[in-house]
């Protein structure tokens, strides 16, 4: 797989965005190797549960804008982001994250419809859609709010304010703040436990906690439209035409 390493023991599947060069900015190929990974797994009754994790010394530096413009910048059901945002969502088993470094955009997203969200002492969550003349996705202006709260989701969806590890921590974003360095071990014996437990008591289990997934699934979709049109807007073109004008590092 393209940027993503897939491994399993012990009943874990185990996804690696290994982008480390590039902050594990997500391409069109890398959302479709993350999406086969939970497809795997859904299917396989080997796997009882998913571990994500990036490689290096961030998490996901979000979308690769390069790459998302190049490839058409579609919000179609079929484009890669838009397959990986419903993958998650309808993930039936249980899902854990390993946080370290930067989580910008999807990669702070993603991680409101994981089970369990485990963060290193240095792990930063930004979702900067407005300063890029975009809206929220992958279901965070309903999950985001109902996480942590009206006054700080607001702050982060619109303002672009970035949380810290204890500050994720004290919001309920994050499950637990491990010292630099443990989270991916701590969050592996995580996984690893779930995946000891009876699989269809868990599957049940986590049904009930998300309750009519209904309202998700329309919120995503009245997302997407908005994504669709904001993409279009000449806020969008320019914020787009800086961020790649910006020096590489």
């Amino acid at each position: 797989m393209t940027d993503v390493r897939a491994s399993k023991e012990n009943g874990v599947l185990h996804l690696v965005m290994d982008r480390p060069g590039k902050k594990n900015a997500l391409t069109g190929a890398m959302y479709h190797a993350l999406s086969d990974g939970l497809d795997r797994a859904a299917g396989s009754d080997s796997i009882r549960a998913v571990l994500i994790s990036g490689a290096g010394d961030a998490f996901s530096a979000g979308n690769d804008v390069a790459d998302f413009l190049s490839s058409g910048a579609s919000t179609a059901a079929d484009a890669p982001s838009v397959r990986f945002i419903l993958a998650l969502t309808r993930f039936s088993k249980p899902l854990v994250a390993a946080v370290q470094g930067n989580a910008v955009g999807i990669g702070t997203t993603m991680l409101l419809h994981c089970d369990l969200v485990f963060a290193d002492e240095t792990a930063r969550f930004a979702t900067p859609f407005s300063k890029l003349g975009l809206v929220p996705e992958a279901g965070s202006s309903l999950l985001l709010p109902a996480r942590i709260g009206a006054v700080r989701a607001n702050a982060m969806l619109l303002l672009g304010e970035t949380l810290d590890a204890n500050a994720a921590l004290s919001a309920g974003l994050v499950n637990a703040v491990l010292p630099a360095g443990t989270v991916l071990d701590h969050a592996r014996k995580q996984a690893e436990t779930l995946a000891a437990l009876p699989p269809a008591a868990l599957r049940a289990s986590k049904a009930l906690i998300q309750g009519d997934r209904s309202a998700l699934e329309a919120r995503i979709d009245a997302e997407l439209k908005a994504f669709g049109v904001a993409l279009r807007s000449e806020e969008a073109r320019a914020a787009f035409n800086l961020f790649l004008s910006r020096p590489k590092s």
